[in-house]
């Protein structure tokens, strides 16, 4: 499922509770980086299986790092971005490469439960979460996920405008 929005409910949401140690733009957009793999099977007609090794723990893992190798040198427009969604932001090489890699294992979790050819522990070749609920099932939690994502974005939003405001009072009254 190439850059799917089913993943922005969930990653939103893990993200935001756990803003603390998770860099919220890695992690976020680690559910899509990990996404070119379908995108560039189905592009190029490629006789591979959509979800191949980039979709497995120990091959997430490895691109969970070079993602967030990659994101360190651009963390300024992610901290530009965060500004534009009223957010804080603060981060570090080790919060960045962590965001990657289990930003990449949420997906391939979420993947495992809707597509077979996923193999999250490969080398073997068993996906013990496939049979366990529906594509149907994943999508509506996906997709509920973004009523409580929403809700702590608009806490997290107005929670740093009351510091802002206290900081700004505090400073005019001394």
């Amino acid at each position: 499922m190439p850059f799917t929005p089913y993943h922005f409910g969930p990653s939103g949401f893990v993200g935001l509770v756990f803003r603390k140690w998770i860099d919220l733009p890695v992690f976020v957009l680690a559910n899509v980086v990990i996404d070119f793999e379908p995108g560039i099977v189905l592009l190029f007609g490629l006789d591979y299986p959509a979800h191949g090794l980039c979709h497995t723990f120990l091959f997430g893992t490895a691109i969970g790092l070079a993602w967030g190798l990659f994101a360190y040198p651009i963390r300024g427009v992610f901290g530009w971005l965060m500004r534009l969604f009223a957010l804080s932001y603060q981060t570090s090489l080790t919060k960045m490469v962590f965001s990657g890699v289990v930003g990449i294992w949420l997906h391939i979790f979420l993947d495992s439960f809707c597509w077979c050819d996923v193999r999250p522990f490969w080398p073997l070749h068993v996906n013990p979460f496939l049979s366990l609920t529906t594509v149907r099932t994943i999508r509506l939690l996906c997709t509920i996920s973004f009523v409580p994502a929403i809700g702590l974005y608009v806490c997290a939003v107005l929670s740093g405008h009351r510091k802002r405001e206290h900081t700004r009072t505090t400073r005019t009254l001394s």
